[in-house]
C-alpha cells in the first residue's frame, strides 16, 4: 500500500484543550461527544457500533490498524462514529485475513481521525473533567475550530436511536423455528442477531419507533429490546413500547440502552455518568449466583441505584465491581429482566452467553 502525506490535524476539546497531531481516516472536520475504549482489540467492532453513533473514541491501545479490517467484524453497515483518536496508527496490516486497510475503511465510511496523540495523557484528561464535547479537523484552526465545536449538540437529552435503527422490518434466522422473538432495533449489533439465531430463534427486527400493537400483530413469544446510543430518558417512544410489553407479561429481555428502558419503564430514572464504561474488562458480580463474569461494556448513562434499592418492581441481579453501579435488574412478578452490557460480546470469553439462554427457557416456560 502507498504510504500517506502526513498532514496536521487538531483535537479540540469543550473545556479548551487541544491537541495538534497527524491527520488520519477522511480528511475533513467532525464533531461528538469524547470518549474511551479501553479495549486492547476490536477496533473495526468498536466503529460499527450503534451505540458509538455521534461519538469520538480514543483507542487506549497504542497500536491501532495493524490487522486491517475484514466485513464479518461489522457490527452493522457501516461505521458509526464521528471520528478517532489514536496514539500510533499503522496504514500497513498484516493479517492474512484482511481485506483491506483500516486507512481504506475509514475513507469510505466517512471518518474524520487523529493520530500521534498522547492518548494516555487524553484518557487521563477524560477520566478527571469527564466526558465532553470535542472536534477534530484537518481543515480548520484557532476561532474557526472554536465555533465549530459550538455547534456540536450535548448528549444529554439527545435521541438518537431513531437515526440509526433500520427502516423497515426484517427478519434473521429460520422461518421454520419454534420459537418467535420481536426485536426492538434501537441501534443492535449483528452478534446479538446471530446469538439469538444460533440458538434457534426465528427474529422479526422493527423500527426504533414501532409501536407494541403493531409489534404484537406477528405473534411474537419473546420480546427483546437492543442497545443503541443517546440519552433514554429522550425516548417515549420507547419507554410506552416497554410499559405495554410488560403488561402482558410476556418474557422480555433488554440490554444496555434496552436496560434503561425497561428501567425507565418500571419508574427508575436513569443518569448520565462521569465518563462511562466503554472496554473489554468489565467486570460484573451476578448477586443471584455468586458468580462474576468479565464482560463488553459501551454506555455512557445508567440507572439508578437508590430507585432500584427503593424499588418495589424491580431488583437488582448484577453489580458492576468496580464502582458498584447497577448491571442488571428483573422485574418482579414478571417475565422480564435486562443487563447493562453486551453479552454476545466474548471478553470473558462466553461468561454471559447465559443470559441468552435464560431468555429463550422463559419463552420456553410461557409456551407450555
Amino acid at each position: 500500500m502507498k504510504l500517506q502525506k502526513r498532514e496536521k490535524a487538531y483535537l479540540l476539546l469543550a473545556d479548551g484543550v487541544i491537541f495538534e497531531g497527524t491527520a488520519i481516516g477522511k480528511k475533513g472536520t467532525r464533531g461528538g461527544e469524547i470518549c474511551f475504549n479501553t479495549g486492547m482489540t476490536g477496533y473495526q467492532e468498536i466503529y460499527s457500533d450503534p451505540s458509538y453513533y455521534g461519538q469520538i473514541i480514543v483507542n487506549t491501545n497504542s497500536h491501532i490498524g495493524n490487522y486491517g479490517t475484514i466485513e464479518t467484524e461489522q457490527e452493522s453497515d457501516g461505521a458509526k462514529i464521528s471520528g478517532i483518536v489514536v496514539n500510533d496508527y499503522s496504514y500497513l496490516f498484516s493479517r492474512k485475513t484482511a481485506e483491506g486497510s483500516l486507512q481504506e475503511y475509514l475513507e469510505k465510511n466517512g471518518v474524520v481521525g487523529i493520530a500521534d496523540i498522547d492518548t494516555r495523557m487524553l484518557v487521563r484528561h477524560i477520566r478527571n473533567k469527564g466526558a465532553m464535547n470535542a472536534i477534530i479537523s484537518s481543515e480548520l484552526s484557532g476561532q474557526e475550530l472554536e465555533n465549530e465545536l459550538e455547534k456540536v449538540p450535548s448528549m444529554d437529552g439527545l435521541e438518537l436511536s431513531s437515526l440509526v435503527s433500520t427502516k423497515e422490518p426484517y427478519y434473521e434466522g429460520e422461518e421454520s423455528s419454534q420459537i418467535r422473538a420481536a426485536v426492538l432495533d434501537l441501534g443492535i449489533k449483528k452478534n446479538i442477531l446471530r446469538s439469538l439465531s444460533s440458538r434457534g430463534v426465528y427474529c422479526k427486527v422493527f423500527p426504533a419507533k414501532t409501536s407494541f400493537e403493531e409489534m404484537q400483530k406477528w405473534g411474537a413469544d419473546g420480546y427483546f429490546i437492543s442497545n443503541g446510543p443517546g440519552d433514554p430518558a429522550a425516548m417515549p417512544y420507547a419507554v410506552e413500547t416497554v410499559t405495554k410489553i410488560l403488561e402482558q407479561n410476556i418474557p422480555l429481555f433488554g440490554i444496555c440502552l434496552g436496560h434503561q428502558i425497561m428501567a425507565i419503564a418500571c419508574g427508575i430514572s436513569t443518569y448520565k455518568m462521569h465518563h462511562g464504561h466503554r472496554g473489554l474488562n468489565h467486570p460484573i458480580k451476578n448477586v443471584e449466583s455468586g458468580l462474576s463474569e468479565i464482560t463488553s461494556q459501551n454506555h455512557g448513562f445508567a440507572i439508578n441505584e437508590k430507585d432500584v434499592e427503593n424499588s418495589e418492581l424491580v431488583e437488582a441481579t448484577h453489580i458492576h465491581l468496580n464502582d458498584k453501579t447497577i448491571a442488571g435488574i428483573k422485574v418482579k412478578g414478571k417475565k422480564a429482566f435486562c443487563v447493562q452490557y453486551h453479552p454476545e460480546s466474548s471478553p470473558g470469553p462466553h461468561d454471559s452467553r447465559y443470559l441468552f439462554d435464560q431468555f429463550i427457557d422463559l419463552i420456553k416456560e410461557s409456551k407450555k
